[in-house]
């Protein structure tokens, strides 16, 4: 396969557009933002990437408090609308038609049409260059009930996420394996040979 090396970018994808949401119920804001991720699994510990210029962040930094709203491809003009739009100059819930409700700990709202809401508190700042780094405790997470099934197993395939990837939008698509599926084929096809009267041992 031939490969082109080009110089050192931000080239990382598929990436969520999230829809980060902050301020407070009274004057709530929203911001998409693609840099943002998970970095630690216990504690629960979530960032994301904000350039000083925006809007949004002298509000996360002032409250130390951010909602992360995962979207649906149904959102996704939303999603976009919200990230060239300044919330200086539009109240983006409004102009998106997207509803603010109450989160369980934070001020700031989580977004009701999101599958998946995130309560996240800021633990730490880091100025990197261009984005600053917001690392913060997940506190709570909102999850749709029609997510989950009859055991309270979460399905996050039936939300239709959106994706990013290199300024265009995608929706999730099939599902192609789960988590271990590699090693649990192998176990079972080992399992088989050590089994009297399985396939290829009689």
């Amino acid at each position: 396969m031939a490969k082109q090396i080009w110089r050192g970018g931000a080239l990382i994808a598929p990436m969520p557009p999230a829809m980060v949401s902050c301020g407070t119920m009274e004057h709530p804001n929203i911001l998409t933002i693609a840099w943002t991720g998970i970095t630690n699994t216990v504690p629960p510990r979530t960032y994301i990437s904000v350039r000083p210029k925006r809007y949004s962040y002298p509000i996360i930094k002032e409250s130390g408090e951010f909602v992360i709203n995962l979207a649906t491809a149904e959102m996704v003009r939303a999603v976009d609308y919200c990230g060239i739009y300044t919330g200086a100059k539009v109240n983006k819930f409004e102009k998106c038609g997207l509803t603010p409700a109450p989160a369980k700990e934070v001020a700031c709202p989580i977004i009701e049409q999101s599958p998946l809401s995130l309560e996240c508190r800021v633990t730490q700042i880091i100025p990197l260059g261009s984005h600053d780094m917001f690392l913060a405790d997940i506190l709570h997470v909102h999850v749709d009930e029609s997510l989950l099934d009859k055991e309270g197993k979460l399905h996050l395939e039936r939300a239709h996420l959106a994706a990013f990837a290199h300024g265009e939008y995608f929706e999730l698509g099939k599902k192609i394996g789960t988590f271990g599926f590699s090693a649990t084929k192998k176990k079972k096809a080992q399992a088989q040979k050590k089994t009297p009267g399985a396939k290829g041992t009689r």
